[in-house]
């Protein structure tokens, strides 16, 4: 059973293979809203908001805030300071964690509940488990920057996460926290294979902000892979990332 809802400002898609799937799949959206009521910075009423007013300080947060908080500290050290969740108005905006962190939550929950079959993709942010209703690999598709229509390569994680940053479909909403007045515009996107896709996710979003040096550092990453798109349409990918291709 495949479904997809607006949530956390984006589609998210969930498939579960198996029977009386209807439970879960309710379960997990309902998570899904949880975080986005905590966690988003465009409702007032969310802890984050609260945060950034100062009416909530960080020893006082939730244990969930506080652990995305030490996650984004922890990336913010392993990557030289280009993932920073401190924006340049001054306000925390975690969701460059969040988004990642949520989807393995979610994938987890799917898991004990007993279901080992499963792909849940939240604006390119994807974890995956066993094998689709056909009883074959996942496949992901990753798009042309240029020509969202056409997929330029397919993918197939193997239970792996996945995770793409881009500008080509929000915009320029990441930023080079070492020059935040630049515009970014060197590569267009880059998607990361990782362990799970909180670790991808983290990783592609500090590798777009460093430009054409982002694919050399997710090659020098153990266990990462990465295909990253500049500008000028060439595309560079790392030296393990075709084991993902077949």
């Amino acid at each position: 059973m495949k479904e997809t809802r607006l949530c956390m400002g984006m589609p998210i898609e969930i498939e579960i293979v198996g029977t009386d799937v209807s439970k879960p799949l309710e379960a997990a959206f309902a998570y899904l809203a949880a975080v986005d009521e905590r966690f988003s910075t465009y409702k007032e009423t969310s802890e984050i908001a609260q945060m950034n007013r100062g009416e909530v300080t960080l020893a006082a947060a939730s244990e969930d805030m506080r652990e995305v908080f030490a996650i984004a500290e922890a990336t913010k050290q392993e990557t030289q300071g280009y993932f920073d969740i401190r924006r340049p108005d001054g306000n925390l905006d975690p969701s460059g964690i969040v988004k990642g962190w949520a989807i393995r939550n979610t994938a987890a929950r799917i898991q004990k509940a007993g279901y080992e079959n499963y792909f849940v993709n939240a604006g390119g942010d994807i974890a995956m488990g066993g094998t689709n209703a056909e009883g074959k690999d996942w496949s992901v598709g990753i798009r042309n920057p240029f020509n969202t229509n056409e997929i330029v390569k397919v993918v197939y994680p193997r239970g792996k996460g996945i995770a793409t940053s881009g500008s080509y479909i929000r915009g320029a909403h990441i930023y080079n926290p070492h020059m935040p007045e630049e515009e970014l515009t060197d590569i267009v996107s880059i998607t990361v294979i990782g362990p799970d896709v909180l670790e991808a996710d983290r990783f592609a979003t500090a590798a777009f902000a460093m430009g054409r040096q982002g694919i050399a550092f997710i090659e020098r990453l153990p266990a990462f892979e990465g295909y990253a798109i500049g500008a000028s349409g060439i595309a560079t990918m790392t030296s393990g990332f075709r084991t993902y291709t077949q």
